[in-house]
């Protein structure tokens, strides 16, 4: 079954917008599996089922294109998105802490947070509440987005390349990589919060 979607959609033009919409739609709202859709045209891209640089450039586009949403959104939308999504429970953890981040470490925290689920969502919206400079946040958020784009893109190709006669072992292995670096920054954040409380 796997192999039947690989095939039908690494031949199709619109993988590439598919995936800039995945990444784009992924920072307004986290649940969209954007680094999965890179993660899997990676794999594709490993038998020249796709293109690794038109598939990277597509997913930091549109990263990119979804972190400045956010951050005009929390420039000139702070209050009511405040109240609505950052309000309650761990949102509001989440925006002060991102409130805190930005303020200390700002570009670094810009990166960083592509990598940590729902980080991203909520850095964009902070640096751009606390009118961090957009000039600042975009030249930081290129980076981040290229980065990430390219990390994916590559996990998943490497990841096929290893297992060209079964590409769906590529994809287990990518996602698990994928999964242990997320769980590595996640036990580094609390590791830090536990030293500092």
């Amino acid at each position: 079954m796997l192999n039947e979607l690989a095939n039908y959609v690494s031949g199709a033009w619109w993988s590439y917008p598919l995936v800039f919409a995945l990444a784009y739609t992924d920072v307004l709202l986290p649940i969209v599996p954007s680094e999965t859709a890179v993660i899997t045209g990676g794999v594709l891209a490993s038998s020249d089922d796709m293109h690794l640089s038109l598939l990277i450039v597509a997913g930091a586009l549109g990263a990119i294109a979804g972190d400045n949403t956010a951050y005009l959104l929390g420039r000139y939308f702070e209050e009511p998105l405040k109240r609505r999504f950052f309000s309650e429970g761990k949102g509001r953890e989440r925006a002060r802490w991102a409130e805190r981040q930005v303020s200390e470490r700002g570009g670094l925290l810009i990166v960083v947070g592509r990598f940590i689920p729902g980080g991203r969502t909520v850095v964009s919206f902070s640096s751009g509440w606390l009118e961090m400079p957009w000039r600042r946040f975009i030249a930081f958020d290129v980076a981040a987005g290229f980065i990430w784009s390219s990390y994916a893109a590559l996990l998943g190709y490497f990841g096929g390349k290893a297992f060209e006669r079964d590409p769906w072992k590529g994809l287990l292995l990518a996602f698990g990589i994928a999964l242990a670096v997320t769980g590595l920054v996640e036990l580094v954040r609390w590791i830090r919060r536990r030293r500092a409380g």
